[in-house]
């Protein structure tokens, strides 16, 4: 039996598998949400990109120096911190190097890193990279001992917990994981805005989110855009959760010439995939749900997005426009989940809840290393007074050495003399006696009485001291030297002990990064609510609606008809074909409601703007294009509509002289489909409708050439599916061929 075999426990113990489950699924749960999906409040990185940027900075591959090939880095990365797959890894490095997935990238690539239509990049093997700038500085000050460090994975080398960031990266950047059970969407921001928000914070810090958001209000993604609606983004800044509204930006161009409208589209929602997006497009009008379009071009170019959509002539741009939005991703909705990792533990996070975390964990970072650079400058500034005694004592001292049999002996026996203090006697007096003893030395040593005691690391610096420092050049630089340690001790000193400093040191830093990193922001963000209906885009006027017996509809400017006088010719209106004719005309705002009666009895609604805009030349549209009509069915009626209350009627007339009378109320719930307006006998159609005030004239209209008229009081309000009441009797044969209502004078 092996030894590894004799330490095993013989004896089995019983456990409860619901126990066991749970304390697994727990412990692998807290593995994926702190070692792999969930950033730190503090620096903004996950695991895997802390690795990235610590591994790059081990191999000295910084922002100033020259690219290395990204597989270099990957193998440093899995090898050392990172036992995972290189695809993993590599997929980590390409994401940071795109400028239209980071707002402020960390890795300056060089090659092919992929593109916002979902095209891979190059193998690690041909691609380049190196630290970002702006990486550098989450990097700053990483070896003064301004963060902890612990083992990687076996044990071998040290890692940092985390990044001693001078930028609030989880803010300006943002991130995006799924852990167990949970989830983070931060989405990026404008450095010139966050860091106003930060230095806003460290001035008061009793400042309230609402305050905080006059001076960052809202996202600001790499691929711009524009935020509808300020609501969401309020919500989740006090709350950590909320959902906004982003849509591309786009304009219409209208050729006057042509009659034609284009959509030019310049930018598109964060993390959208652009060849995805026209494949949907393409998918839609080919489907026929989006009408109008006739050419979609990607004129997308290293100096910018470009998508051309060329619409047919007489269609709106503005209706098209909407129609993609409502049906595409053109316009998303980008939640927002704003977890991170505080100490160790999750936690959903308002804003002001994580510009304070980066601010404390800067005034940890400023203070560790404030401690760093004292301990150092106390130890050279001590190191240095033991010189300028040295030069001071410089025969005396020369004597010593020469008569010493050894270094060992020279040593002790310089530690065991008293020297004139020289000028370091009066350096001391002004800063005190302690000002460069190291916190670490005991012992009696320095400035005692009048006379110096040499430290053991001073007489070891004496010994190491080259003969061309005697010089008296060399002895006024060494004093100089030692004044300035002795000054930045001091400084070093105040920045400790007065908050106040602190704060300063904390707050030009932070200007410092709003200099070098500050842009403009590139994402817009409008008041208007992110359910825009189609009326919102479209200029309200006065258009002439035409419908042909064929059943073929337009629209046209009043412009195209202008007064003539007594005699004139007039002017073609429209275009028709042989034995076509005008059937239907009115005059109806583009935001008005036109109710279309089939001869099927059926009712249709119809947004005027829906019907194109066409030349006197055009025939215009099939009514089959514009709505969802039978075989055998075709439009009989038309009738404005601007509201549907309760004093109004619509009174309807068939071919049979049956008339009925409904409320207007019964009409305002809108049908895609349709609705059934009468109730037809088998062999009758709808002929005629109108809108009545309850107390009008109706006149009907044979084809025997018969009318008669009656007030429509005389008819009782009945329900849409009713089949109505006789109107008008009618001879064998004969038909009821129309109904108007007369108005008074």
């Amino acid at each position: 039996m092996s030894d590894q075999q004799k330490n095993v426990t013989p004896e089995v113990l019983p456990i409860n598998i619901e126990d066991e489950l749970k304390q697994s699924y727990m412990d692998y749960a807290m593995s994926v949400i702190v070692g792999r999906a969930l950033p730190d409040v503090r620096d903004g990185l996950k695991p895997v990109h802390r690795r990235v940027l610590f591994a790059m900075n081990e191999l000295n591959n910084d922002w100033n120096k020259a690219y290395k090939k990204s597989a270099r880095v990957v193998g440093d990365v899995i090898g050392k911190y990172h036992p995972h797959g290189d695809s993993a890894v590599y997929d980590t490095i390409v994401r940071m190097a795109q400028t239209f997935s980071l707002r402020y990238p960390l890795v300056d690539g060089q090659g092919n890193f992929g593109s916002i239509d979902g095209d891979s990049a190059a193998a690690m093997r041909y691609t380049e990279i190196r630290m970002s700038k702006l990486a550098h500085s989450l990097l700053a000050d990483l070896e003064k001992e301004t963060v902890d460090f612990v083992e990687n994975y076996d044990g071998t080398e040290h890692i940092p917990v985390v990044m001693p960031t001078r930028v609030p990266n989880l803010l300006v950047n943002g991130s995006a994981g799924i852990a167990v059970g949970m989830a983070t969407n931060i989405p990026p921001h404008n450095m010139r805005e966050v860091i106003a928000g930060c230095l806003a914070l460290i001035e008061n810090p009793e400042i309230s989110i609402d305050e905080l958001i006059r001076y960052i209000p809202g996202p600001d993604f790499p691929t711009a855009a524009i935020i509808t609606g300020r609501a969401g983004i309020i919500q989740a800044y006090r709350t950590g959760r909320g959902r906004i509204y982003v849509r591309a930006k786009a304009e219409v161009i209208t050729d006057e010439s042509k009659g034609k409208d284009t959509i030019i589209i310049h930018e598109i929602p964060y993390q959208l995939n652009k060849a995805r997006l026209l494949e949907r497009i393409a998918e839609l009008v080919k489907e026929k749900k989006i009408e109008g379009i006739t050419e979609l071009r990607d004129e997308s170019d290293k100096d910018g997005l470009r998508v051309v959509i060329e619409l047919r002539r007489g269609e709106m741009g503005d209706v098209v426009l909407n129609n993609l939005y409502a049906q595409t991703q053109l316009q998303s909705v980008v939640g927002i989940n704003m977890v991170a990792l505080v100490d160790g533990q999750p936690k959903l996070l308002n804003l002001k809840e994580i510009i304070e975390a980066f601010v404390r964990h800067r005034r940890e970072v400023v203070t560790r290393r404030t401690l760093f650079l004292l301990r150092k400058a106390r130890e050279r500034g001590h190191v240095l007074e033991g010189l300028a005694v040295a030069l001071a004592n410089i025969d005396a001292i020369i004597e010593l050495i020469k008569t010493s049999p050894t270094a060992a002996d020279a040593r002790e026996r310089l530690i065991a003399a008293s020297w004139m203090p020289g000028d370091v006697s009066a350096m001391l007096e002004r800063a005190g006696e302690s000002a460069c003893r190291p916190e670490e030395l005991e012992g009696d040593y320095g400035l005692i009485d009048g006379r110096y005691n040499l430290s053991p690391a001073q007489a070891q610096a004496i010994l190491d001291l080259r003969l061309n420092r005697l010089t008296g050049l060399e002895h006024e630089k060494l004093l100089q030297e030692y004044a300035d340690k002795v000054a930045e001790i001091a400084d070093l000193l105040d920045i400790l002990g007065d908050p106040d400093r602190l704060k300063l040191v904390i707050r030009e830093e932070l200007e410092e990064i709003v200099e070098d990193f500050g842009d403009e922001r590139l994402t817009e963000i409008t008041d208007s609510a992110h359910d825009l209906t189609i009326e919102d885009l479209i200029t309200e006027e006065d258009r002439v609606v035409t419908i042909s017996h064929q059943g073929y509809a337009k629209t046209q400017s009043l412009t195209d008809y202008q007064a003539q006088r007594r005699g004139g010719t007039g002017r073609s209106a429209t275009a028709v074909k042989e034995e076509d004719f005008v059937e239907h005309l009115l005059i109806a705002s583009t935001h008005a409601t036109v109710l279309c009666f089939s001869n099927l009895g059926k009712v249709y609604w119809l947004k005027v703007f829906h019907i194109p805009l066409a030349s006197r030349n055009s025939r215009g549209r099939p009514m089959v294009n514009l709505l969802p009509l039978d075989e055998e069915e075709r439009i009989t009626s038309i009738l404005p509509i601007d509201g549907y209350d309760e004093d109004h009627f619509i009174f309807m007339a068939t071919a049979k002289g049956t008339v009925k009378k409904t409320a207007a109320t019964q009409f305002a719930r809108q049908r895609s489909v349709g609705l059934r307006a009468i109730e037809l006998d088998e062999d009758d159609v709808l002929i005629g409708t109108a809108v009545t005030d309850g107390n009008s004239d109706i006149m009907l209209f044979s084809s025997e050439g018969k009318a008669t008229r009656f007030n429509e009081s005389q008819v009782r309000a009945m329900g849409r599916t009713a089949r109505g009441v006789r109107g008008i009797n009618l001879a064998g044969g004969h038909r009821l061929i129309s109904l108007i209502v007369p108005k008074e004078g």
